[in-house]
Order: structure tokens, then sequence, then C-alpha cells
């Protein structure tokens, strides 16, 4: 099936989507996702069909908004990142709390810059493990410190856990468990 540039930019605005986010979900850049709009630029056969998953996927944007005020509400340190970009969603105020700054600091912005190394080597080993082939959905590490100063991470275990979003794409739980 061929999706026309309109096509596109439609099912991209129904959703309410910035170009730079279906980028990020299909693995390009912004410029990209702009050319196939005004059909500049051909979708490979492997492009197309991650794009009619994103539109096919049911769009529940109250889940997602009680997802977020969950994580918000939760007495315990959790965290919610896209699975893909670790760019951060959603975080409780425990979480915030052990962070030297405002939530609006780190909101929309990877968090992978400041990962220990074992949280570093365990994102390395997902692929082989199956996560994001859905094989493996949860995830207990023990994790060193970060030695960050503006977002600390203490020594301790972590749970990671994949969570499908409205969009299609899919986040990770982060919860600090002891």
């Amino acid at each position: 099936m061929t999706i026309s540039g309109a096509g596109i930019r439609r099912m991209r605005l129904l959703r309410s989507m910035k170009q730079e986010h279906l980028a990020e979900l299909l693995g390009v850049n912004q410029a990209t996702v702009s050319r196939w709009e005004r059909d500049q630029l051909a979708l490979s056969g492997e492009q197309a069909a991650k794009l009619e998953r994103i539109f096919a996927a049911p769009r529940h944007a109250a889940a997602d908004a009680a997802l977020k005020r969950l994580v918000e509400d939760s007495v315990r340190p959790v965290h919610l990142i896209c699975d893909r970009t670790h760019r951060l969603l959603s975080a409780s105020r425990p979480r915030q709390a052990e962070w030297r700054a405002p939530l609006g600091a780190f909101l929309g912005r990877s968090l992978f810059s400041y990962a220990s190394a074992e949280i570093a080597a365990a994102e390395q080993s997902l692929e082989e493990r199956g996560w994001h082939e859905g094989r493996l959905s949860s995830l207990t590490l023990d994790t060193g410190a970060n030695g960050n100063a503006l977002l600390p991470i203490a020594a301790g275990r972590v749970t990671w856990e994949r969570i499908m979003l409205s969009d299609g794409s899919t986040g990770r739980l982060v919860t600090t468990i002891g």
C-alpha cells in the first residue's frame, strides 16, 4: 500500500503529532518526514509498514493522561521515559526530590547521559534479550551511583517495565525498588 504525502500529513495532524515526534517513532529526522509529506522522498517498505502500524494503533489519549497522573501521584520514586529515546515523559514527586533541578529541566529530554555504567550496560543488552520485540516486558537490575550532581542516581535496584503508549510508541516505567 502506498501512502501519499498528503495522507501522512493528514494522519499525523489527526493524531496531533508533530513531525519531530513522528520522525522519532520511525527512527528518522524531522526533515525526512517533511520530505515525505511534500512527496519529495519515498518511504521504504519497512518505513511504510511502521507508519501504518503507528497510524493503526488506537488513540487513547485519556489512557496516557491516566498513566501520567498515576506516575506523578506515585509515592515511590518512579519516572516514565520513551523507551527508544529515553526522553522523560513524567516523574513522581519522590523521584523529582532526588534531582537537583526542577522537572522542567529534564522533561522532554533524554536522560541517557545521566545513566550509570550498569544502566548503560543493561541498555546495550536489551536487543539480545528481546526487549524491543516484546519477549521481555520487565527487567530488574542493580545499579551503581552515577556521580552526577544534577541528576544523581544512587546505588540500588531498579525495575524497568515496557508500556505501550497511545501513539504506538513504547514507554519505560523506571521504579527504584531498593
